[in-house]
C-alpha cells in the first residue's frame, strides 16, 4: 500500500499552532508557573576571578525580612553525585562541570558562591546584597592572546588516537607551504554570548525526599531528567521535567548549569518550591557562550583554480576546570576537492566559565576562517569566488570516501547567485559605488551533519476524530509543534486542525534534545511511525469486522484519506475513522512507537545539509559604517516540511550571522577577569535597523536515505557561512580584509 501524503500539508507554509498562545500571553514559560508556598532564590556571585573563599558573612542577610535560608559551601545540603564524582578511588575525569557550593575554590568571576532564599523576590534580592565574602585571591589568566601558547590537544584525543579531534592529514601535511600560488591568514572570533529573550530560569520542587519536579528552561527534557537523577542518586522516573514553552535558545539550554542545581539544593533545604531566574548580567557568566577562537588557514591552488592544499589550525577557549571542545575543523575536511588537507585543533584553558555549543557549534567558527580563505585565494587567482567554489565542488565525501546521501549545493549556489544579482559583482574591489557608499558582494558556504537520533511518540485517536500526539521534545522557536502536526496530518490523511501535538514533559515518550539540527528527522520520524501504527490499528479493527465491507482485506489494499478508510480498488467502499471507533464502542485507541535510524545503512553514506549565503553591503568611505543591504540565504536541506517556519529559521540564522560579523563580541577586562559587555547596553546584537529584507531559497529535494520523510536539518546551516559572506562583501567593497570579528567602523577607517 502506498502511504498517502497530503501535498498541500507537506511543504505548506502553515501558521504556527502555538502562535496565538504566544502572542496573547497565554503560553506559560518556566518561571511563570505558580506553586503553593513558592519561595524565591537569588544567586550571589564571586567578585574575584581565581582563588578561594576565606570567609563568608551571611548574618545580615539571614536577619533580613522574609529570608528563609542563605546557603553556601559551608552549610549547603550535599549533592550525592558531587561526592561520588570526587571520590579518590575513581578514575580522574577529563574535567567536570562546575559543582556549585561544593568547596571554597573560585574558578571564574561571578561564580555562584551563595543563594539567598526568601518569601518574595524583592526580599531575596535585597538580602543577596548583604552577603559579604573575604577571599584569598590568586593571579588569574583570562587573556587569550597572552596565553595562546599554552593551548594543548584535548585529553580525549590524547587518550584515543582515533578520536575525531586528533590531527588530521590527507595527502601531504602542510603541502601549501611549498606551492607558489598560496595565501596564509589568521582569523579571530571573540566570545559571543547567548542572549535569548527568555532568561534561564527554574522552579524546583521536592514533592517527597526522593521525588523531584522542575519547571526548567531547557532544550533537553530527558537530558535534564537524567542529569538531575544522577546528581541526586534517585530513580530517573522520580524526576519530572516540564518545559512546555521555551523562549528562544541557541544552545545554552543543552547543558545543566550551576543555577539549576542551586535551586534544587535550596528547595531541598527550605522544603518548599524555589523559583530562580538569572539576571541578564548573569546570563553572560553562568550559562556558556561561543568560545573565543584563533584560527589560521594556509591554502594553495593551481593557476586555473584547482585547490592543491589546505591547512587549517584552530584554538578554542575552555575553562580551567572542564575541557569544552567543538567541531571547528569539520567543514575543511570535506567541503572542497583538495588532495592535501591538514587540520589541527587545540584548546586553551583560562579562568573563565565553561563555554557551550552556540548555533552552528564549531562549524560557524570554522566556516568564517575557511570561507574567508576561499575568498582570499580567489582574489589572488583573479577568479570569481563563485566560479572558484564550483570548480572545487566535491561530488563525493573526500574525508570518508563515501557518496553523499544527497547533495544539491551547486543548485543552491546558482539559485542564490541569480537572486542576489551576483553578475553585478566586480573582481576589482571598490569598483561599485552608490554616492558616498562603496558597494560589495560576498558569499559563504555552510554545512552541518544531517543527524537523526532515536525518538519515541505516542498517538491517541479519540472517537470524536481528534488525535493527540505526545513526545518529550521541546520547541525553542523553530516551530517544532507545527511541523509535527503537518507530518501527522500527512501520515494520517486528516486535517491539521484535528491534531494536537503535546511536548515539553518528561512524562511523555522520550525524545532527544532540540539541538544539532536533528529534531524533525528524529522526532518527526517517530511521529510518522506512530501515525502509521495508528492506521494499522484502525485497519485491524475494520478488516476484522464482518459488517464493515472490509472483511479480510489486507492493510496494503487500503487508502487513508480525508479521515476515511477506503478500498484502493473501490474508492466508494469507505468508512470514517470515527465510525470505526464507534462501531467498536471504543472511546479511543492509542499506540506508542520508537523510531531509530539504521546505522548500518547510514554507514554507507555521508549525510549533510548544505547552505550558501550571499550578501550585498554598502560601506561609507569616510566613516567606515557598514550596512548590509541585501541577504539571500539558500538551503539544501532535503524536503521542507513547512516553508514558513523553515524560512523563519533561515532568516533568524542570517540575523545571527550579521551580529557575528558586525556587532557581537564580549570584551573582558583582563585586569579583573570581568566582562565589560554584560548587558544589552554594551553587548550589541542586530536590531531591525541593522537587518535588511532577507530572501530565503530552498532547493527542496528530499533525502530518503536519511529518513522516510526526506528531511534534513536547517537550524545550524542557517548561520554557518553568513559571517564570511558579509566580510567577503566588505572586502569586495573596500579592498580591506578584516579577519578579526566583529568588523566595527574603526577597523575600516
Amino acid at each position: 500500500m502506498k502511504e498517502y501524503f497530503f501535498q498541500d500539508n507537506m511543504g505548506k507554509p502553515m501558521d504556527r499552532v502555538d502562535g496565538r498562545l504566544k502572542v496573547t500571553g497565554s503560553a506559560k514559560y518556566s518561571a511563570e508557573f505558580e506553586l503553593p508556598n513558592m519561595s524565591h532564590g537569588v544567586l550571589v556571585g564571586s567578585t574575584i576571578t581565581k582563588g578561594r573563599i576565606k570567609s563568608i558573612d551571611t548574618k545580615a542577610a539571614e536577619r533580613a525580612p522574609g529570608v528563609l535560608a542563605v546557603l553556601h559551601y559551608q552549610n549547603s545540603p550535599k549533592v550525592p553525585g558531587y561526592v561520588q564524582a570526587a571520590h579518590p578511588t575513581e578514575p580522574k575525569p577529563i574535567g567536570q562541570p562546575h559543582r556549585v557550593f561544593y568547596d571554597e575554590q573560585v574558578y571564574f568571576n561571578d561564580q555562584p558562591i551563595a543563594i539567598v532564599v526568601a518569601d518574595t523576590l524583592e526580599r531575596a534580592r535585597y538580602a543577596a546584597r548583604l552577603v559579604k565574602a573575604q577571599y584569598e585571591e590568586e593571579k588569574h589568566a583570562t587573556s587569550f592572546p597572552k596565553h595562546q601558547g599554552k593551548a594543548f590537544l584535548p585529553t580525549a584525543a590524547q587518550r584515543n588516537p582515533k578520536h575525531g579531534l586528533n590531527d588530521y592529514v590527507r595527502g601531504k601535511a602542510d603541502a601549501y607551504k611549498g606551492e607558489n600560488l598560496k595565501i596564509e591568514s589568521e582569523y579571530v572570533i571573540p566570545s559571543e554570548m547567548h542572549n535569548p529573550m527568555e532568561l534561564q530560569s527554574i522552579i524546583a520542587h521536592w514533592e517527597a525526599p526522593d521525588r523531584l519536579t522542575v519547571y526548567d528552561k531547557t532544550q533537553a527534557v530527558i537530558g535534564s531528567q537524567n542529569a538531575f537523577a544522577r546528581e541526586w542518586k534517585i530513580p530517573v522516573e522520580n524526576v519530572k521535567v516540564i518545559a512546555t514553552f521555551v523562549g528562544g535558545a541557541f544552545g545554552n539550554g543543552l547543558h545543566t548549569w550551576p543555577h539549576e542545581t542551586a535551586a534544587i539544593i535550596a528547595a531541598k533545604k527550605v522544603n518548599r518550591p524555589v523559583k530562580l531566574m538569572l539576571t541578564r548580567e548573569q546570563m553572560f557568566t553562568m550559562v556558556g557562550y561561543r568560545p573565543f577562537a584563533w584560527q589560521k588557514v594556509g591554502m594553495s591552488a593551481t593557476p586555473d583554480g584547482k585547490i592543491t592544499a589546505i591547512t587549517h589550525e584552530a584554538i578554542g577557549q575552555t575553562s580551567s576546570y572542564e575541557e569544552f571542545t567543538e567541531s571547528t575543523l569539520q567543514q575543511t575536511r570535506m567541503m572542497y576537492t583538495s588532495p592535501n588537507v591538514t587540520t589541527r585543533y587545540r584548546i586553551l584553558p583560562l579562568d573563565v566559565s565553561t563555554p557551550i555549543w552556540m548555533r552552528g557549534p564549531g562549524e560557524a567558527t570554522g566556516a568564517f576562517a575557511l570561507e574567508s580563505a576561499m575568498d582570499e585565494m580567489a582574489h589572488v587567482l583573479k577568479m570569481d569566488p563563485l566560479e572558484f567554489r564550483l570548480k572545487n565542488h566535491t561530488d563525493r565525501d573526500p574525508e570518508r570516501d563515501r557518496p553523499w546521501s544527497t547533495k544539491f549545493l551547486k543548485e543552491a549556489m546558482l539559485m542564490g547567485a541569480e537572486k542576489i544579482g551576483w553578475n553585478k559583482r566586480q573582481l576589482q574591489p571598490g569598483s561599485l559605488r552608490n554616492g558616498d557608499w562603496l558597494v560589495g558582494y560576498g558569499m559563504g558556504v555552510g554545512t552541518f551533519g544531517a543527524h537523526r537520533n532515536r525518538a519515541s511518540a505516542k498517538a491517541t485517536m479519540f472517537a470524536d476524530g481528534r488525535v493527540v500526539i505526545q513526545s518529550a521534545t521541546t520547541d525553542i522557536g523553530p516551530g517544532t509543534g507545527t511541523v509535527m502536526v503537518q507530518i501527522a496530518a500527512d501520515a494520517l490523511g486528516i486535517s491539521p486542525d484535528k491534531i494536537i501535538f503535546e511536548l515539553g514533559s518528561s512524562l511523555f515518550p522520550p525524545a532527544p534534545s532540540q539541538g544539532g539540527s536533528a529534531t524533525v528527522a528524529s522526532v518527526g520520524s517517530a511521529v510518522r511511525d506512530a501515525c502509521i501504527a495508528l492506521k494499522k490499528k484502525l485497519a485491524s479493527l475494520t478488516t476484522g469486522n464482518a459488517d464493515s465491507g472490509f472483511r479480510n482485506v489486507k492493510y496494503e489494499d487500503l487508502t487513508f484519506q480525508n479521515g476515511q478508510i477506503s478500498l484502493t480498488s473501490s474508492p466508494g467502499t469507505k468508512l470514517s475513522y470515527t465510525d470505526v471507533l464507534k462501531q467498536q464502542k471504543l472511546p479511543e485507541i492509542e499506540v506508542t512507537e520508537e523510531s531509530r535510524p539504521s546505522n548500518e545503512e547510514r554507514q554507507k553514506y555521508s549525510m549533510y545539509s548544505f547552505s550558501v549565503h550571499f550578501a550585498e553591503v554598502q560601506v561609507h568611505q569616510l566613516t567606515g559604517q557598514v550596512k548590509v543591504t541585501k541577504v539571500v540565504t539558500c538551503a539544501d536541506a532535503g524536503k521542507i516540511v513547512n516553508k514558513k517556519t523553515a524560512g523563519n529559521q533561515m532568516i533568524g540564522g542570517a540575523v545571527g550571522g550579521i551580529g557575528m560579523a558586525l556587532t557581537e563580541g564580549a570584551v573582558i577586562d583582563d585586569r579583573f577577569g570581568r566582562y565589560v559587555t554584560k548587558d544589552f547596553a554594551e553587548y550589541h546584537i542586530p536590531v531591525h535597523a541593522d537587518t535588511p529584507d532577507i530572501d530565503v531559497v530552498f532547493v527542496d529535494k528530499p533525502d530518503f536515505i536519511n529518513n522516510a520523510m526526506g528531511t534534513k536539518g536547517i537550524g545550524e546551516i542557517a548561520i554557518i557561512g553568513v559571517a564570511p559572506a558579509i566580510t567577503n562583501a566588505i572586502f569586495n567593497a573596500t579592498g580591506k580584509r578584516i579577519n578579526e570579528l566583529p568588523v566595527t567602523p574603526d577597523k575600516l577607517i
